[in-house]
């Protein structure tokens, strides 16, 4: 389900995080889907089961999933507000690309592109 680098400068834990942010992007984890328990995973992925609780704990704060007494780790409905957190986090990243010389344009194409590829909508992903 999950494809951990032990190689990769990103800690295990967020790539974790970010692999099942994508999965429910991509629609293949939809709310209410369980995940499997932390043992589970710690097992299939040969992880120590700490990190794995640091993601799903990661997780939880995001309010990504949440934890239902009985049926386990679930995937959460996707909040409806607009996430300012991750605006916030996009705006050193906007600021980059204005410095250099991006337009309004350019930079609504290059948004769109990675939107397409997480969506995807583009075989690139």
């Amino acid at each position: 389900m999950f494809n951990i680098d032990i190689r990769s400068t990103v800690p295990i834990y967020e790539q974790l995080v970010q692999q099942v942010k994508r999965s429910v992007v991509q629609g293949l984890l939809k709310p209410g889907d369980a995940l499997p328990s932390v043992r589970r995973l710690a097992a299939d992925t040969g992880i120590n089961p700490n990190t794995v609780a640091k993601a799903y704990r990661e997780l939880e704060h995001q309010k990504v999933i949440i934890t239902i007494r009985g049926k386990g780790t679930v995937i959460n409905d996707i909040p409806t507000q607009i996430d300012t957190d991750a605006a916030d986090k996009m705006r050193p990243y906007i600021t980059e690309l204005i410095y250099a010389g991006k337009t309004k344009e350019e930079i609504l194409t290059i948004v769109s592109d990675i939107y397409d590829k997480l969506k995807g909508d583009n075989k690139d992903a």
